[in-house]
């Protein structure tokens, strides 16, 4: 696991006017990203208070130099597969030299501002190559929510304490933070109807989960140890699994999720490196007397006394009357990382066990991370208990499922005594009618 250095000080500060106790991106935390201003070229850069610090620039001023520089120089192509490909030694080396170039007490830091974009002038993009993304499921208590919903007498099948269970997504539909989803059109089968009938989605849905960001990657053929698994992650980002509840419940069987998922997916668009999160690393939770052990692929003491993840999640919803009337977003539910089944670790060695190659910019996603309470679930399938029981917004209106004008506001935060809290920015959309 990664340890806790001197780049987790607390009383740290940085040159950057703002950026002390920055809700999200304090020094702390700079996190990864790729970045462009007007009509310019992609950069990579690094994201520090409301500024982004461009990464290429800083080379060329002779500001960062070794491991740090080759880091840098393997995503001048104007995205960051290449500089994950390279694993956590150059991706280290970047963060210590960055930290020591952006304290206050800094001996470059006169350097730093004609490096500085403001992040509000510019435009965030997907910071790596996706060529593949897998969703998990690994959200106990929504696994155990939707079962309830299906088989009242058995809401988790036989193998969910066996196996992390996932699906292979779609890459394609994958958009940053910020851009619009549009509402899909699909078959479905209402209950009432005696055949399917084409149109666009009623039962638009949110999930709130985390993106996993792959490294270095393994061979064809060449499963990932469990104790050598965390060495695949490059980073962590928000992940918004839209869904279309009424088009999911009708194709899934018997082959799973396919066009009620692949219309699109948000995620936030910073890279947040496994060595800021250090300081937010938990133990697994203790199984459930009389659930089964993992296998032992599945099974290493250092990932279960260290891989999990206390990290706060929060939903919130806003509507295109809500916005115009100034309200702010409603709170619909906060949640945590902690309540994964299954470790990260556990989900890439059981991905790789069967001979899957993994590759530099493949995303993972965790499943809803739904909590124990209703006011912690992570959909609104969850939430409204498929429908049945609207929840009622600050503003007095009603929701059951998402309406086209509805913005999506999924944030999280590593919240702990003794520690800077760092956050992920936002991972936001606004839902556009169907075409």
């Amino acid at each position: 696991m990664t340890a806790i250095d001197h780049t987790h000080d607390p009383a740290a500060r940085t040159s950057v006017p703002g950026a002390d106790g920055h809700p999200d991106f304090p020094i702390q935390n700079l996190p990864l990203g790729v970045f462009s201003e007007g009509d310019g070229a992609r950069r990579a850069g690094v994201a520090i208070g409301d500024q982004i610090l461009d990464l290429a620039a800083a080379r060329a001023a002779g500001l960062l130099t070794g491991e740090a520089a080759r880091a840098v120089a393997a995503a001048e192509s104007g995205d960051l597969t290449g500089m994950l490909a390279l694993g956590a030694g150059p991706r280290r080396a970047l963060r210590h030299q960055l930290f020591a170039l952006l304290r206050a007490d800094g001996p470059e830091s006169d350097r730093v501002p004609p490096l500085l974009h403001p992040a509000a002038a510019c435009t965030l993009h997907l910071p790596a190559r996706i060529g593949d993304y897998t969703d998990f499921f690994v959200g106990i208590h929504h696994a155990t929510n939707t079962g309830r919903q299906f088989r009242p007498d058995q809401p988790l099948l036989p193998n969910y304490k066996h196996v992390p269970v996932g699906y292979h997504g779609r890459a394609s539909s994958i958009r940053p933070s910020g851009v619009p989803v549009r509402r899909p059109h699909g078959q479905a089968k209402p209950p009432h109807l005696d055949a399917p009938v084409f149109g666009p989605s009623r039962r638009l849905d949110y999930e709130l989960e985390l993106g996993v960001w792959i490294g270095p990657g393994n061979d064809l053929g060449a499963p990932v140890p469990i104790a050598e698994a965390a060495g695949q992650v490059a980073g962590f980002c928000l992940l918004n699994d839209w869904s279309a509840r009424d088009i999911q419940g009708w194709e899934y069987q018997p082959l799973g999720p396919f066009l009620g998922k692949s219309f699109a997916t948000t995620i936030s668009p910073w890279i947040v490196t496994p060595e800021a999160l250090a300081p937010f690393r938990t133990a697994q939770a203790a199984r459930p007397s009389g659930d089964p052990a993992p296998l032992p692929y599945l099974l290493d003491a250092a990932d279960q006394a260290g891989g999990a993840l206390d990290l706060e999640l929060e939903i919130r919803l806003s509507t295109a009357s809500s916005r115009e009337a100034g309200a702010s977003p409603h709170r619909v539910a906060r949640s945590n990382a902690r309540h994964m089944y299954w470790t990260v670790a556990q989900m890439i060695a059981h991905h790789t066990s069967g001979g899957c190659n993994l590759r530099p910019g493949d995303l993972l996603g965790t499943g809803t991370l739904s909590g124990p309470d209703p006011d912690s679930y992570g959909s609104l399938l969850e939430t409204t208990e498929g429908g049945k029981v609207p929840i009622r917004l600050a503003t007095g209106e009603e929701r059951r499922f998402l309406e086209d004008g509805d913005e999506v506001i999924l944030t999280a935060r590593g919240i702990r005594e003794g520690f800077a809290s760092i956050g992920f920015g936002a991972c936001r959309a606004v839902v556009l009618p169907a075409p």
